[in-house]
């Protein structure tokens, strides 16, 4: 009978949100895999797990693949975890994840702690619809084109932060969506010295030029407001009227074509018509 992999999320900061469940889950471990097995170690050691641990990184996970299905194929029951939150977002293990799916190998997932929802929650932004952007490109044109995407994105955005790269990222946000952007800047989620600014794009931006910022961070923005179209007055309702009405079309038929486009009740172009004689 095969074994299992099981994704545990583990702290983002404060060992106090790991769950019984995820204590349990990588005391029972045969093998825990570790994006840095020095980090997970001290983990292991507060729940008082003696499992073992081998590497997965992001430069070692296509190697490991294998060895690491043909144990579960032989019964282990595996532990995933990443250096703190939720393996495989923004973190290793999606290719091994998607490897056990291939092979129909079973995965369990034990749900904790995540940066990306705690940022969103303290944000106080919408959501009830949200983008996961991670982490920025770096540079070129890759950076210039993901940039222009989210101009336009309607859903409130979660992005990670590097702390070197933060006064580069949130200048090239401001200045693509605007330094008005609504958005929320936190930092050292759940630790002691835990911080949210909720502030503008540009605002933030300023800040962060000037004072740098440091440790673990995550930016909530506000998506791209909705599009507010243009009042049509009434010589233009009854120009585009007239307009249809010179192919042929029927006037009811006509009145009802320009209140869609127009977005106005079918009575507003109907008296602007009566008002104009036509």
């Amino acid at each position: 009978m095969s074994g299992t992999l099981v994704v545990v999320a583990t702290p983002i900061g404060n060992l106090g949100d790991l769950s019984p469940r995820a204590a349990e889950a990588l005391c029972s471990a045969d093998l825990v895999l570790a994006e840095d097995t020095r980090r997970t170690g001290r983990l292991l050691q507060h729940v008082g797990s003696g499992a073992p641990q081998r590497s997965l990184h992001e430069h070692n996970e296509r190697e490991r693949i294998g060895d690491v299905l043909e144990q579960l194929r032989a019964g282990a029951r595996i532990a995933l975890v990443s250096d703190a939150g939720t393996p495989t977002v923004s973190d290793p293990g999606y290719r091994l994840l998607a490897a056990c799916a291939e092979a129909e190998l079973a995965i369990e997932v034990v749900p904790g702690p995540s940066a990306a929802l705690a940022a969103l929650v303290l944000a106080a932004l919408p959501t009830d619809r949200v983008a996961f952007e991670g982490f920025l490109p770096r540079k070129g044109a890759a950076r210039r084109g993901r940039l222009a995407e989210l101009t336009g994105e309607p859903r409130t955005m979660v992005l990670f932060v590097s702390p070197h790269r933060a006064a580069a990222d949130l200048a090239d946000l401001a200045g693509a969506l605007g330094p008005q952007r609504p958005a929320a800047l936190t930092r050292e989620l759940t630790k002691l010295h835990e911080q949210v600014v909720r502030a503008p794009l540009g605002v933030l931006a300023e800040r962060v030029a000037d004072d740098g910022v440091r440790g673990e961070v995550t930016l909530v923005v506000a998506g791209a407001p909705a599009s507010v179209p243009e009042p049509v007055g009434e010589d233009a309702l009854v120009a585009r009227v007239q307009a249809l009405l010179a192919t042929g079309m029927a006037k009811k038929a006509a009145i009802a074509e320009v209140a869609t486009s127009a977005g106005v009740p079918k009575k507003v172009v109907y008296q602007a018509v009566v008002d104009a004689g036509s």
